[in-house]
C-alpha cells in the first residue's frame, strides 16, 4: 500500500514538473513609438508598426509577420525589418493613393490569430488624419491589443468588437492621438487584465514631438506602475494581478 501511494505521489509530482515546463510565455519588446516585437513560445516573430525615428537609434529586427496599423511614415518603415521581403505583411488600412479603406483581417498565421477592428486616427471620423486599425493578436492563451494611432474614445460597438484584453498597447502622447487623460478613459472602457503598455509619447530619447507620460500617470496608483530597465516584457497567461500593471518599458535593451 505504501508503495502504491509513493507511486501516485511520484506521478503527481512528475505531472506538476511537466506542467511547469510546458508553461507558454510570450516575449514583448518595445522599440519606441508604436514599434513592438511579439515572440511566441514557439519562436514565431511578429513586428508591429516599425519606425526609423532617428532619436530612438537605428535598429534592425527580423519577422515572420509584419503588421501595420495605418500607412503613415512612423509606422511603415519596413526597411528596419531585415527580411521584410520574405515576411508576410498585413496592412490594417489599404490605400490606392486616392481612397483608403480598412482592411478587414481575421486569419490564422502559424500559432498566432490576427484580427483587426477599424478605428480612426482622429475624433472626427477620419476627416483630419484618416483611418486607423487596432490589431487583436492572440497567441499562447494571451490576447494582445495594439491600438495603433487611436484618436478617439471608443463606442460600444468598438468595445464589443475588440473584446477581452490581456495586454493593451495604447498611445498616450496626444498631438496626433489620444492624450493621457483620454487614454485612461479608453483603459477603463477595455479593462485590460494583465498589462497596460503606454506608447507613442515624448520626453524620451530626445523625442519631444509628443506629450510625455505625465498626464497618463497622474493619479494612477503607484503600486500599479512598474518601470523596467530593459525594453522586454515576458507575459505568462497564468499571471492574474488584482489590477493591471502599467508597464513602462525602456525603449532600448540594457
Amino acid at each position: 500500500m505504501m508503495r502504491f501511494f509513493a507511486t501516485i505521489l511520484t506521478v503527481v509530482a512528475a505531472a506538476g514538473f511537466a506542467g511547469a515546463a510546458d508553461e507558454k510565455k510570450v516575449t514583448i519588446r518595445w522599440h519606441g513609438q508604436s514599434f513592438y516585437e511579439i515572440i511566441s513560445s514557439a519562436g514565431t516573430r511578429i513586428v508591429v508598426d516599425p519606425h526609423a525615428i532617428e532619436q530612438f537609434g537605428r535598429i534592425e529586427v527580423e519577422a515572420d509577420l509584419i503588421l501595420v496599423s495605418h500607412p503613415h511614415s512612423d509606422h511603415l518603415q519596413l526597411a528596419v525589418v531585415a527580411n521584410a521581403n520574405k515576411a508576410r505583411q498585413l496592412m490594417g488600412v489599404k490605400t490606392d493613393g486616392k481612397k483608403t479603406e480598412w482592411n478587414k483581417i481575421d486569419e490564422q498565421f502559424k500559432d498566432f490569430h490576427i484580427r483587426t477592428v477599424g478605428l480612426y486616427h482622429d475624433d472626427v471620423q477620419g476627416m483630419q488624419r484618416g483611418k486607423n486599425s487596432a490589431f487583436i493578436i492572440e497567441v499562447d492563451g494571451i490576447r494582445i491589443v495594439h491600438l495603433g494611432d487611436l484618436g478617439h474614445l471608443l463606442n460600444q460597438t468598438d468595445i464589443r468588437k475588440i473584446g477581452q484584453v490581456d495586454v493593451l498597447m495604447i498611445p498616450v502622447g496626444g498631438v496626433y492621438t489620444i492624450n493621457g487623460s483620454e487614454a485612461k478613459k479608453v483603459v477603463e472602457q477595455l479593462k485590460p487584465r494583465q498589462y497596460i503598455l503606454p506608447m507613442h509619447y515624448g520626453g524620451i530619447a530626445h523625442f519631444d514631438v509628443l506629450l510625455t507620460l505625465e498626464e497618463f500617470l497622474d493619479e494612477q496608483k503607484k503600486e500599479d506602475v512598474k518601470r523596467y530597465q530593459t525594453n522586454e516584457l515576458i507575459v505568462d497567461s497564468s499571471f492574474k494581478p488584482e489590477r493591471p500593471v502599467i508597464a513602462l518599458l525602456n525603449w532600448t535593451k540594457k
